[in-house]
């Protein structure tokens, strides 16, 4: 087996510019080639783990097997890669001085002064060195490349200890085992309309001066980049005009990808990393460039309602909006979100703002289906109960996740037990018809880490249930979960008389894992979050069933037996992606037809 490779991916100018996504693809593109790659994302900030962030500060927080709630440029990784990785795959400072205090306490630098030079730098090349080696992959083989994604700005004061333990890194593992790809911004300004590369030559200027030198810049823009831009970033940046990749915005992120093989990145890292690629056409990529074909001609629309409180800004429910995505994808439709802030649906907002309330309504009832999300706090929570209760009663297709199963328990025991104070403790913790409780294991005096998280089983009862079929029958699925709260498992049977029926549950049958309505199309509750585990070319079933429920297929994809798992709506894992037989047969228009 060669060295390990190692690809460190920075930014300049500004944060948000992409780089999760451009550490992803060329990521991607490298597995395409055979590779084993595994990626860590490395973010300055002094939190521990993301598990306690607002997802307004850096959006929403993607929870792995392991438990570890990590940023979400490791849902990128994931779902690009269709790898599973582990907290340590996500690095922090906090994690970092934390481990180098615990050993300064431990005594294990007996007599020295802890410094960030050497101490600080050195734990962050060895965490890098240990983690690389961890297999990613369900075959458990040692991965050949590493790519990281150092999180801010370069020139930020508290990425600096990071840029300087890969400096030193570089040497340690020899050039031919290291590159650094830049990416940076070229603005477009609307007065003059030319692209202005002075933003990047600062930027490089500074990483240099650091220590690092970038063997690739890929530049991100709003249009192709000019000729001539390109090879005045070539001059100026001490790069050759094949170093400078243009990454403009696209249509969809599945193109990034194919822009980058386009522009001959794959052959630069064969000469760069003297990778043991053979060069072939890559049946992977084949595959992306189908997708991403596909999504772009798509016509037929399906919107859901995202009802929740983070509405204002979309990187909140990234994973939910993904696996959205992948099902509409599947089904070949155009997904449409309509992004409803619960709070607007609430009586309240008609008598302060009743424009705002008639027009959460409005769109509301104008959705195809309808999804409450998992979230916190009990702000807003009485508007997603009005939607619960609305979607019921018109027989929308629905799907509840985490909070949004548990609210259409609390929906249930109101309006068709006529328990009116129904509630979760969460909410009310005086209430005489606790239906959601806190578990045992929740201990409200910490917030870090405190709750039920990571990967899960969920086990099946006998009883006829949607989500087990679309699930390809299976007898159990094991999923991720991130809560501290659960449905009453006492109470279990008023509901069930009624038709409300708890057809999944934990391994010991006493936690409630999944609800579904009879006499619905589609109303389906799940306590764990599916969308953490949806990829592009397998979507979650419960996100899978909405959409086609929405859509107006789910019934007739249950005559035909459901026999395809919707896992595999494109033919195997490495191939073309035409769908199976079964789902052509559902009048999908094939996609290799064309």
């Amino acid at each position: 087996m060669s060295a390990m490779k190692f690809i460190l991916v920075t930014g300049g100018v500004i944060s948000g510019i992409g780089k999760g996504i451009i550490a992803s693809s060329v990521g991607t593109i490298l597995k395409s080639c055979g590779l084993h790659v595994t990626a860590i994302k490395i973010d300055p900030y002094i939190n521990i783990d993301a598990g306690t962030f607002s997802p307004y500060e850096h959006g929403e927080v993607f929870v792995l097997d392991d438990g570890g709630e990590v940023d979400l440029d490791l849902g990128n990784y994931e779902r690009f890669l269709d790898i599973r990785l582990t907290k340590d795959n996500n690095l922090t400072t906090g994690k970092i001085y934390q481990s180098v205090i615990n050993k300064e306490r431990r005594g294990d630098y007996l007599g020295k002064t802890v410094q960030v030079v050497p101490h600080i730098t050195d734990a962050i090349q060895e965490w890098v060195m240990r983690q690389s080696k961890i297999p990613v992959d369900d075959d458990d083989v040692e991965p050949q490349v590493c790519v990281i994604e150092l999180g801010g700005t370069v020139g930020d004061i508290e990425s600096m200890p990071f840029i300087e333990a890969f400096r030193q890194f570089q040497f340690k593992v020899k050039r031919e085992n290291f590159c650094n790809i830049h990416v940076s911004l070229v603005p477009q300004p609307s007065a003059t309309g030319e692209q202005k590369t002075k933003p990047t030559q600062n930027s490089v200027r500074e990483l240099r001066g650091l220590g690092l030198s970038p063997d690739l810049i890929v530049c991100r823009c709003s249009n192709p980049l000019e000729n001539a831009v390109k090879e005045k970033i070539s001059m100026f940046c001490h790069v050759e005009p094949e170093q400078v990749i243009c990454i403009h915005d696209v249509s969809s992120i599945y193109r990034v990808p194919l822009l980058l093989e386009d522009q001959g990145v794959v052959g630069y890292f064969c000469r760069r990393l003297n990778l043991p690629i053979e060069v072939r056409p890559r049946k992977m990529l084949t595959k992306w460039r189908e997708m991403s074909d596909r999504s772009d001609r798509l016509l037929e629309h399906c919107s859901i309602a995202l009802v929740g409180k983070y509405t204002k800004f979309s990187d909140s429910y990234a994973s939910v909006i993904k696996a959205l995505e992948h099902s509409a994808l599947a089904i070949n439709h155009k997904l449409e979100v309509k992004y409803i802030d619960s709070a607007d649906l609430e009586p309240a907002t008609l008598q302060d703002e009743p424009v705002k309330y008639h027009e959460a309504w409005q769109k509301l009832c104008s959705a195809n289906g309808v999804l409450v999300p998992g979230g916190f706090g009990v702000r807003g929570t009485e508007g997603k109960v009005q939607a619960i209760s609305w979607a019921r009663k018109q027989k929308k297709p629905f799907l509840g996740v985490c909070l949004g199963m548990q609210l259409a328990v609390c929906e249930f025991a109101r309006n068709v037990l006529g328990w009116e104070d129904a509630n979760s403790t969460e909410f009310d913790p005086e209430t005489k018809h606790p239906v959601v409780i806190d578990m045992p294991e929740h201990n409200p005096g910490q917030m870090g880490g405190t709750m039920r998280l990571g990967k899960r089983r969920t086990i099946f009862k006998n009883s006829p249930s949607i989500l087990r079929r679309l699930y390809g029958d299976a007898d159990y699925v094991d999923e991720r979960h991130r809560h501290r709260f659960e449905v009453n498992p006492e109470l279990k049977q008023h509901f069930e008389a009624k038709g409300f029926r708890f057809v999944g549950q934990d391994v010991e049958g006493e936690r409630m894992e999944v609800i579904e309505l009879d006499d619905h199309a589609y109303f389906v509750g799940v306590q764990y979050h599916p969308e953490f585990t949806s990829r592009p070319i397998k979507p979650s079933p419960p996100y899978f069933g909405l959409l086609l429920a929405a859509a107006g297929k789910l019934q007739s994809y249950m005559q035909k037996g459901c026999r395809l798992s919707p896992r595999d709506t494109y033919s195997d894992r490495s191939g073309g992606s035409s769908p199976d037989s079964e789902i052509s047969e559902l009048k999908f228009p094939s996609i290799s037809q064309d």
